[in-house]
């Protein structure tokens, strides 16, 4: 009976040392470093502007107005499938196979959307402005959709294309590691910086 007690002693000690431990200092410690060297990722690399958050660059967001219709004066994102549209509670890809009819159909009518809204023709549309991402949250379009809606901007913007290229070609970030990936343009990051160019 002494024995058992004892050990229930010792596995009771364990088990508060190891809470103290695991769940209260290492997590604290976690964040304390989280905090100090990767401050603005550990807070959501949240995008301000006016000392006001607009929204993550980390997460997608559309450009939109009350009806849902795209701003022309804005780039827009790729196509979402989580919930309603970049909700970051529902992050999903839609799912579907390459052959699926629903995702045909979603493609060919998102393509006459684009190019229509672009002015261009449909086989200028990039696959990046007709699928979802596989989280349906990616902030980041290729360049070619960037290039594709420089025109539009520009005109709804009373800028010149050759100005908003350019903001573009700042914008663009590289391969990751210079070696994975696409070169890829934040959209939110990006129509940020459009906002601050005079028209």
């Amino acid at each position: 009976m002494v024995l058992v007690a004892k050990q229930y002693g010792v596995a009771l000690r364990a088990l508060l040392v190891l809470t103290v431990i695991l769940g209260i200092a290492y997590p604290l410690a976690m964040t304390g470093v989280g905090q100090v060297a990767f401050g603005n990722q550990a807070n959501g690399s949240l995008v301000q502007v006016d000392g006001k958050t607009v929204g993550s660059s980390l997460i997608g967001q559309n450009f939109t107005n009350a009806k849902g219709n795209p701003l022309p004066q804005y780039f827009q994102p790729r196509p979402s499938a989580a919930g309603d549209g970049y909700d970051a509670n529902a992050s999903s890809g839609s799912n579907l196979g390459p052959n699926n009819p629903d995702l045909i159909k979603a493609i060919k009518e998102r393509r006459a959307q684009v190019a229509a809204f672009n002015h261009v023709s449909p086989s200028a549309v990039p696959a990046d402005a007709l699928t979802a991402s596989a989280s349906g949250l990616d902030p980041d379009i290729s360049v070619a959709y960037a290039d594709l809606q420089v025109r539009r901007v520009a005109q709804a913007r009373g800028l010149s294309p050759a100005a908003v290229q350019h903001l573009v070609d700042t914008m663009t970030k590289g391969r990751a590691l210079g070696v994975l990936g696409e070169p890829r343009v934040n959209v939110l990051e990006l129509n940020v910086a459009l906002n601050a160019l005079k028209g």
